[in-house]
């Protein structure tokens, strides 16, 4: 096709047979609309305002893999526009979480990732457009000269045609061939296409001498003519409108370059009938436009959700803490593109839109950058914190007071739980030295504590054999000695595995049977080889043991004080005064057991 197409509007551009049909074929194009303008001036499906970043880049690298990638540099100049601004925007908002931060404006500095992709696509395309003009020059040269032969090909055809040449063949392959010759430069396409319509007005005098010819042509042309009114018909119920316009389009041009002319008596009724249909088909843009609006209200409603949810994310009501961040991150980053793939919005609210969306994304990254920084101020005291607790597990791992620090370890352990996050830079370097002190001290106490059991073993088979010889003892002369004497030798004995600490139980058992019946205080006992802590709960048994005693003293003494003869000669009172003799006495031995295990203990 050459740049641009002829007019019928324009005398010099008409296929015109007198006269009159030149008056004809220009008055019912007076109110022919430009269906081509108007085509053009819809909407996009998907607009670029809609794309990532990502997916621009996309779109400009397959424009550049193109064989034809200089065709397309309108589309290529829009994405590469596109695609600067949402750099420029993720850098000022990089730009603004700096200035957040506290850091000077003056000092920031960043290289977005993608900008070399973009610059590299920019060069390589350019390099393509220089190819793509040098192959169109040569083109629209090689173009102009064949163009030029057409009309020289028409010109011999009214100026010296041969006798026996066929007319109506002729000039349609001179059409055919004229309507397939590629462009031409702009600045040559005027005078080029004047001069062939020139040719063409002379050739169409020249058959006003040969009816035959007319004939054919109008027949002809008629025939183009219905065709194309049967198309525009089937438009009419084309569900997808857009691609009705589109085709309608293409049949107006079919019109004006090939179905003309015809007989005078069909040029105004088809003109009008093709008209009529085009305005039909026309108006169904209202149904383009309607669609597009209820569209694009849609996409306004879920858009200002989307602003209203990054609103909400910005200003939590309650306490929030790193999860609840990390995880508005999350949902943020999929409401963004949730954004960016919802279609356009009315164009008298996009700006705003817009804008609001970037201010309320930039309010969220605000706000979450200031609860990161308070939290960088709380992480610092968990660290200091953190690193006490590690100056008291190193400062204990190699006691072995396993009573005291065991469980100091477990509150350390403990105490390490609740404290919060510290700097990422530092979690790894604190667990590691808090985990070598607590695993320094338990395999010091894992060892210590396997070697002991070994002994505790040994422990236990010797109380067995010392519970075996307590079994044996009666009451005959001599057994207190015996039982004295196993009993001080148990206490020489240490601890025994956990799982056989019944024959502890088993032995005390046996042992107060054995005092029973040698009638002994467990008390009066000549002790040996406890140990202090024996000596401490023995003392506390006799504490006890002398506050029951003394509670039934006074219980006694009580009782006798009721009676008006208390004397020791009533017969009544002879088993309480016994009884008062016995605890008294029982009271006092154990009052100087106690001493003597204080005094021994204070030695």
């Amino acid at each position: 096709m050459i740049t641009e197409t002829g007019n019928p509007e324009n005398e010099e551009n008409k296929v015109s047979l007198d006269e009159s049909q030149n008056n004809s074929e220009q008055n019912h194009h007076h109110d022919d609309i430009d269906y081509e303008a108007e085509i053009e001036a819809l909407p996009e499906e998907n607009p670029i305002e809609s794309l990532s970043l990502d997916q621009i880049l996309d779109e400009l690298e397959k424009i550049v893999n193109l064989k034809d990638a200089g065709s397309h540099s309108r589309k290529f100049q829009q994405l590469r526009d596109a695609a600067n601004l949402h750099i420029h925007d993720e850098i000022e908002e990089k730009k603004h979480q700096y200035t957040e931060e506290g850091n000077d404006e003056t000092n920031f500095s960043y290289q977005h990732p993608k900008a070399s992709r973009l610059s590299a696509l920019v060069n390589i395309y350019k390099e393509k457009m220089d190819d793509f003009h040098k192959k169109q020059e040569e083109e629209h040269s090689k173009n102009l000269a064949e163009r030029h032969d057409i009309i020289e090909r028409l010109k011999n055809l009214y100026t010296n045609t041969e006798a026996g040449t066929n007319l109506f063949k002729a000039i349609r392959e001179i059409k055919e061939a004229w309507s397939n010759a590629g462009q031409v430069a702009k600045s040559e396409f005027k005078n080029l296409n004047n001069n062939y319509f020139h040719h063409l007005k002379m050739f169409n005098e020249m058959l006003d001498l040969n009816k035959e010819y007319l004939e054919q042509e109008y027949s002809h042309n008629l025939e183009k003519r219905n065709h194309i009114i049967d198309r525009a018909k089937e438009l009419l119920n084309e569900p997808l409108v857009q691609k009705a316009l589109n085709e309608l389009q293409y049949l107006h041009k079919l019109w004006k370059e090939e179905a003309e002319p015809v007989a005078e008596e069909f040029r105004e009724k088809t003109w009008e009938e093709f008209k009529d249909i085009s305005q039909k088909i026309h108006e169904r843009k209202s149904e383009l436009f309607a669609n597009l609006e209820k569209d694009q209200e849609a996409n306004l409603a879920k858009k200002t959700e989307i602003i209203e949810e990054l609103k909400k994310l910005a200003s939590p009501n309650q306490n929030v803490n790193h999860n609840y961040w990390q995880n508005a991150i999350k949902t943020v980053e999929n409401l963004r593109l949730e954004f960016l793939k919802t279609g356009s919005v009315p164009k008298k609210v996009s700006n705003q839109t817009w804008t609001d969306f970037k201010q309320n994304l930039r309010a969220f990254n605000t706000a979450k950058n200031s609860f990161y920084k308070n939290l960088k101020d709380s992480q610092i005291k968990n660290l200091e914190t953190k690193l006490a607790l590690i100056k008291t597990a190193q400062d204990n791992m190699l006691s072995e007071d396993w009573e005291t620090i065991v469980p100091l370890f477990k509150k350390l352990q403990e105490d390490w739980k609740h404290v919060g996050h510290v700097p990422r830079s530092q979690a790894n370097k604190v667990w590691d030295e808090f985990r070598e002190a607590c695993n320094t001290f338990f395999k010091n106490f894992r060892d210590k504590n396997n070697a002991t059991t070994d002994n505790w073993k040994d422990n236990f088979k010797n109380k067995r054999a010392l519970l075996d010889q307590l079994k044996t003892i009666s009451n005959e002369e001599g057994s207190i000695e015996k039982i004295e004497q196993i009993k001080n030798q148990w206490n020489a004995i240490g601890k025994v595995p956990k799982d056989k600490l019944g024959i502890n139980t088993e032995f005390n058992k046996t042992l107060r049977d054995k005092l029973k019946l040698n009638k002994i205080n467990e008390f009066d006992l000549n002790e040996e080889n406890l140990t202090e802590n024996q000596l401490t709960d023995k003392a506390r048994k006799i504490k006890n043991q002398i506050s029951d005693l003394e509670a039934e003293v006074v219980k006694l003494d009580n009782n006798i004080s009721f009676f008006s003869n208390a004397s020791r000669e009533n017969p009544l009172l002879k088993d309480t005064y016994q009884k008062l003799d016995e605890k008294k006495e029982q009271l006092e031995s154990l009052k100087q057991t106690l001493h003597n295990i204080i005094t021994s203990n204070d030695n």
